[in-house]
Protein backbone atom coordinates (compact mmCIF):
# COMPACT_ATOMS: atom_id res chain seq x y z
CA UNK A 1 0.00 0.00 0.00
CA UNK A 2 1.64 3.35 -1.22
CA UNK A 3 -0.16 5.78 1.10
CA UNK A 4 -1.88 5.46 4.67
CA UNK A 5 -5.40 5.04 5.51
CA UNK A 6 -7.73 5.41 8.11
CA UNK A 7 -10.87 3.38 9.12
CA UNK A 8 -13.76 4.11 11.27
CA UNK A 9 -17.05 1.29 11.73
CA UNK A 10 -19.68 2.44 10.18
CA UNK A 11 -22.30 -0.15 11.07
CA UNK A 12 -23.51 -0.32 14.78
CA UNK A 13 -21.45 -3.67 15.35
CA UNK A 14 -19.81 -4.91 18.25
CA UNK A 15 -15.92 -5.75 17.87
CA UNK A 16 -12.43 -4.87 18.74
CA UNK A 17 -13.16 -0.95 17.41
CA UNK A 18 -14.38 1.69 19.40
CA UNK A 19 -17.63 3.18 17.54
CA UNK A 20 -16.61 6.85 15.99
CA UNK A 21 -12.98 6.28 16.68
CA UNK A 22 -10.53 5.91 13.59
CA UNK A 23 -7.48 3.58 12.94
CA UNK A 24 -4.57 3.43 10.84
CA UNK A 25 -5.22 0.81 7.94
CA UNK A 26 -2.12 -1.65 7.48
CA UNK A 27 -3.58 -3.65 5.18
CA UNK A 28 -6.78 -3.99 2.54
CA UNK A 29 -7.85 -6.93 0.89
CA UNK A 30 -10.91 -7.38 -1.11
CA UNK A 31 -12.99 -8.48 2.12
CA UNK A 32 -10.96 -7.50 5.34
CA UNK A 33 -9.49 -4.79 6.40
CA UNK A 34 -6.13 -4.84 9.18
CA UNK A 35 -6.57 -2.04 11.37
CA UNK A 36 -3.86 -0.95 13.83
CA UNK A 37 -5.43 -1.43 17.65
CA UNK A 38 -3.08 -0.26 20.00
CA UNK A 39 -0.11 -1.41 18.27
CA UNK A 40 -2.12 -4.96 17.55
CA UNK A 41 -3.49 -5.80 14.20
CA UNK A 42 -6.86 -6.72 13.92
CA UNK A 43 -9.07 -7.90 11.21
CA UNK A 44 -12.22 -6.29 10.46
CA UNK A 45 -14.70 -7.12 7.44
CA UNK A 46 -14.23 -4.16 5.00
CA UNK A 47 -18.13 -3.92 4.62
CA UNK A 48 -18.21 -2.79 8.19
CA UNK A 49 -15.58 -0.20 7.52
CA UNK A 50 -15.85 3.69 6.06
CA UNK A 51 -12.11 4.00 4.74
CA UNK A 52 -10.58 7.33 3.73
CA UNK A 53 -7.42 8.14 2.59
CA UNK A 54 -7.34 11.75 4.79
CA UNK A 55 -6.16 12.30 8.07
CA UNK A 56 -9.68 12.97 9.93
CA UNK A 57 -9.57 16.39 11.98
CA UNK A 58 -12.95 16.36 13.85
CA UNK A 59 -14.60 15.19 16.76
CA UNK A 60 -17.18 12.18 15.77
CA UNK A 61 -20.27 12.74 17.56
CA UNK A 62 -21.94 8.73 18.63
CA UNK A 63 -24.52 7.53 20.01
CA UNK A 64 -24.45 6.00 22.95
CA UNK A 65 -24.97 1.74 21.90
CA UNK A 66 -27.35 -0.25 24.03
CA UNK A 67 -25.91 -2.31 26.26
CA UNK A 68 -22.58 0.38 26.69
CA UNK A 69 -19.99 -0.45 29.31
CA UNK A 70 -19.86 1.75 32.28
CA UNK A 71 -17.97 4.09 31.17
CA UNK A 72 -19.34 5.05 27.99
CA UNK A 73 -22.80 4.70 29.75
CA UNK A 74 -21.46 7.78 32.08
CA UNK A 75 -20.54 9.87 28.80
CA UNK A 76 -24.68 10.60 28.29
CA UNK A 77 -26.78 9.92 25.40
CA UNK A 78 -24.73 10.88 22.58
CA UNK A 79 -20.40 11.69 22.89
CA UNK A 80 -17.57 12.56 21.33
CA UNK A 81 -14.56 10.95 20.52
CA UNK A 82 -11.27 12.63 19.48
CA UNK A 83 -9.84 11.76 16.33
CA UNK A 84 -6.45 12.00 17.20
CA UNK A 85 -6.04 9.74 20.51
CA UNK A 86 -9.45 8.17 20.41
CA UNK A 87 -10.75 9.32 23.82
CA UNK A 88 -14.35 9.74 24.60
CA UNK A 89 -15.41 13.11 25.98
CA UNK A 90 -18.99 14.10 26.94
CA UNK A 91 -21.09 16.60 24.50
CA UNK A 92 -20.79 20.13 25.62
CA UNK A 93 -23.34 20.50 27.92
CA UNK A 94 -24.73 24.15 26.28
CA UNK A 95 -24.67 25.35 22.81
CA UNK A 96 -23.23 23.72 19.63
CA UNK A 97 -19.47 24.81 20.14
CA UNK A 98 -17.59 24.83 17.03
CA UNK A 99 -13.91 23.46 18.43
CA UNK A 100 -13.47 21.33 21.37
CA UNK A 101 -10.05 20.48 23.38
CA UNK A 102 -9.24 17.10 23.98
CA UNK A 103 -7.98 16.28 27.94
CA UNK A 104 -5.82 13.68 26.85
CA UNK A 105 -3.85 14.63 23.57
CA UNK A 106 -4.35 18.43 23.92
CA UNK A 107 -5.39 18.67 20.74
CA UNK A 108 -7.98 21.11 19.61
CA UNK A 109 -10.30 20.11 16.56
CA UNK A 110 -13.90 21.19 15.42
CA UNK A 111 -17.00 18.79 16.57
CA UNK A 112 -19.25 17.12 13.36
CA UNK A 113 -22.30 18.89 13.79
CA UNK A 114 -23.19 18.28 10.87
CA UNK A 115 -22.42 14.40 10.40
CA UNK A 116 -25.21 12.04 10.93
CA UNK A 117 -22.86 8.84 12.60
CA UNK A 118 -24.42 5.61 12.97
CA UNK A 119 -28.13 7.90 12.46
CA UNK A 120 -30.96 5.31 11.10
Amino acid sequence: MGSFRWARLQADVNCALRRGAWYRVTHLTGLDAIVDVNRQPQSVPSYLLQIVSTPPRHWTIVPRPSGAARRAASLGARYVVCPSCRERTPLPMRGQPRQLGCARCRGVFEIAWNERYLAP
